[in-house]
């Protein structure tokens, strides 16, 4: 192991450490796969891998349990790579640079990978603890999480012996998550021509926007960086001719976006004009999200003369209307759960290539037919301009149980430990809860989690205590599930 950060629980956070010490970014899971594999050898238990990485690893009951229903553990191993502009790291290659201050444990200018890192920490601390109490444990570490749940689609779960799991994906402590949407990524793309053009060079950035959880935070109103640029652009066009050399924005279609550029070509007559509109702009936005995204900026950079390439004026044109006309945000809330948002989606990567338009989207709904409208309405939007629309790593929502001995249990325990109830909630984002359950017959199953701060964003931030208390709860609840 490597040195330890000194903090408690200290088994907990040094494989918390170890593993983001491994670069561990969605469709780059082989290497924390491999160091999962290894410490089942190192311990001597059961454990298994597949092709598409995922990892379970089984630890035989305590003495006097051998009787007690098997319990799932269940995290995911891959991580969100979001990053500030100078932040000199390679999530491909080199592990993250954890920073404790306080109570909060964080990453140098990356997110954290706490979602859900901490979750594979804690299950490996307690296959590692022969002191505990606990019934047969199959603890499961899923891949490509954030893209889909494409590991979790991917396991075959027929060797699991579990109809109880426990997920440890939440990111708010005392809420016990009972219920989640389905979702999509839905990818619409453009073919797009080039141009050859001179004049004015002029680099544009919506920036300085908080970004956060498209499932979680949608209903926050964070501005969307892309969804900024289609409308800046559109505006610039009624006012100006010129061409589009470059569009790019957002990394991950589960990320709010925080940062859009483009390249633009203007006339040199116009440089003046431009500056003004664009300031302008900057103002507009300033004032639209002041409340809830008081940084965001409109910055530019304008270059002497050159020639390079543009998108044809029907190119630009499409791609324009698209951006300025697609949904996105919060399309309904629940009339059933106050305050759950019911159906969204979040245009969060948007990429200018050789020969198209990528414009994607992670699409959410609790009601699969809401979820199944959106991406008709997306499909239209984008044949209707030529294009075409592919839907991929779609998963099922996660339906409440009426009847749960699991749920029960947990908040039994949880009131003799805290003396008051937690909460029991349904939410926006996806959790590999709803493929378990339509893969498991029966399955009893719940999600809970330490506090988490502005995941999916560099801001990403983990409460050390937090950790330690759920962690106590979760051998807790292990130990009076023992006793069935």
């Amino acid at each position: 192991m490597s040195k330890s950060l000194n903090l408690k629980p200290e088994r907990v956070f040094q494989y918390f450490q170890d593993l983001c010490a491994i670069p561990h970014g969605s469709g780059n899971t082989e290497g924390v796969s491999g160091y999962c594999m290894e410490f089942a050898r190192a311990h001597g238990l059961e454990a298994w891998q597949d092709e598409a990485f995922n990892v379970v690893i089984v630890k035989e009951a305590s003495k006097g349990c051998e009787n007690a229903p098997t319990v799932i553990l269940q995290g995911h191993l891959d991580m969100v790579c979001e990053k500030e502009a100078d932040s000199p790291i390679d999530f491909e290659k080199d592990g993250l640079e954890l920073v404790a201050k306080g109570d909060m444990l964080s990453a140098n200018k990356t997110t954290l990978g706490g979602d859900n890192g901490i979750a594979v920490a804690m299950a490996l601390g307690i296959l590692d603890d022969d002191s505990l109490t606990h019934p047969r444990l199959e603890c499961v570490f899923t891949t490509d999480e954030e893209i889909g749940l494409l590991g979790a689609e991917a396991l075959n779960m027929d060797r699991l012996q579990g109809k109880r799991l426990i997920n440890i994906d939440s990111e708010e402590e005392g809420i016990f998550t009972v219920s989640c949407a389905g979702g999509m990524r839905s990818d619409c793309v453009l073919p797009v021509e080039y141009e050859k053009i001179r004049g004015l060079c002029c680099e544009i950035a919506v920036e300085g926007l908080l970004g956060g959880h498209s499932g979680i935070e949608i209903h926050k109103e964070h501005a969307n960086s892309n969804i900024l640029m289609g409308r800046l652009l559109c505006a610039l066009s009624e006012e100006f001719s010129f061409g589009i050399g470059s569009l790019s924005g957002g990394l991950m279609d589960n990320a709010i976006p925080r940062k859009t550029e483009a390249q633009i070509y203007i006339r040199e007559e116009e440089a003046g004009a431009l500056e003004a509109v664009l300031g302008a702009w900057d103002r507009i936005f300033k004032n639209e999200f002041s409340a809830s995204d008081s940084g965001v900026t409109v910055s530019f950079t304008i270059h002497g003369p050159k020639e390079g390439k543009a998108l044809t004026c029907k190119s630009a044109s499409s791609l324009l209307y698209l951006l300025h006309m697609v949904p996105n945000g919060v399309m309904k809330n629940s009339m059933e759960i106050p305050g759950l948002v019911q159906t969204s989606l979040n245009l969060g990567i948007l990429k200018l290539q050789e020969q198209e338009a990528h414009v994607i989207f992670s699409v959410r709904s609790s009601v699969e037919s809401e979820k199944e409208a959106l991406g008709s309405r997306l499909k239209h939007a984008v044949e209707f301009l030529g294009g075409t629309y592919e839907e991929s790593g779609s998963y099922p929502g996660w339906e409440y149980k009426k009847d749960s001995v699991l749920r029960d249990t947990m908040i039994r325990v949880y009131e003799k430990m805290y003396q008051e109830k937690p909460k029991v909630e349904a939410i926006h984002a996806g959790l590999e809860c709803g493929i378990f359950s339509g893969k498991i017959d029966g399955l009893d199953c719940i999600s809970i989690g330490p506090n988490l701060y502005d995941v999916h964003s560099p801001k990403e931030r983990l409460s050390i205590s937090s950790v330690g208390r759920v962690y106590e709860f979760i051998l807790e609840v292990l130990k009076e599930l023992s006793k069935a």
